[in-house]
């Protein structure tokens, strides 16, 4: 099995290279991503400037590792043109810094580098931990496997675009895994403005986000303490895939 690693962290994120420390037995693994941090760059794509990219060491022996002067989107589109000799099998992007939940999906780097994968027919993941500490990324890296084990074994089949989120609680507190659909709400959304001595400026603010949310929805979810996983082929693109089910959740929670 093939899978390609990318974020919006960039390339020397420590959670991108917990999942390639957990999936490297299982996998080949090509990492390409970000050569800096391109958090909240969405879908974006460059085309009207070059895009260069390094072959640099990786920080685990044995995965080749290119760094690309762009967004998370270049990173993946990049890697599925040019820089990976086979076709992958999964792209998985993450593990993300920080929630992506409800309409901050749609200016997520994190899933824009996942959405380029599922737009070229390849199955794709993204995950997010609320607080980045080395417990919850060791939940979401062994979330992230036990996937790819049961995409292995076609118990998950078809092109899914799944989106993950783990809250921030203890595993022993938490109450399984729910599956969830994107709530309609935004942390971007407040204004503040300032002066620098010349001129006003303008500041966009993440807020709290108001949990007066659907129990359905993947904000909801998270606040009970359940981890989400949101089937964004099924709620933007209206698109089946098979095998993601109660069933298989609980299974999963049990053996994080």
């Amino acid at each position: 099995m093939n899978i390609l690693l990318s974020n919006d962290d960039g390339i020397l994120s420590p959670g991108l290279w917990a999942l390639a420390k957990e999936l490297q037995d299982i996998a080949e693994i090509t990492v390409v991503a970000p050569d800096r941090e391109q958090s909240a760059t969405g879908t974006m794509v460059t085309l009207r400037q070059p895009l260069r990219v390094h072959k640099i060491d990786a920080l685990i022996k044995g995965i080749d590792t290119y760094a690309v002067e762009g967004t998370p989107g270049d990173s993946v589109i990049i890697a599925l043109e040019m820089a990976v000799k086979e076709k992958p099998d999964l792209v998985i992007s993450g593990i993300n810094q920080g929630l992506n939940t409800g309409d901050d999906i749609l200016i997520s780097g994190t899933v824009g580098a996942a959405l380029q994968g599922y737009l070229r027919d390849v199955p794709a993941i993204a995950i997010s931990v609320l607080n980045y500490n080395d417990d919850n990324v060791a939940k979401a890296a062994r979330l992230v496997r036990l996937l790819v084990e049961k995409f292995r074994d076609k118990t998950l089949s078809g092109c899914f675009f799944l989106n993950i989120n783990i809250p921030d609680y203890p595993l022993s507190e938490m109450k399984g895994i729910s599956i969830t659909r994107q709530a309609h709400k935004t942390h971007i959304d407040t204004v503040k403005e300032g002066h620098d001595g010349r001129q006003e400026y303008y500041w966009l603010v993440r807020q709290q986000q108001n949990n007066n949310v659907a129990e359905d929805t993947d904000i909801y979810a998270l606040q009970e303490k359940y981890i989400s996983i949101t089937p964004l082929n099924e709620t933007l693109f209206q698109r089946k895939a098979s095998g993601l089910n109660e069933a298989l959740c609980k299974e999963l929670f049990k053996n994080i």
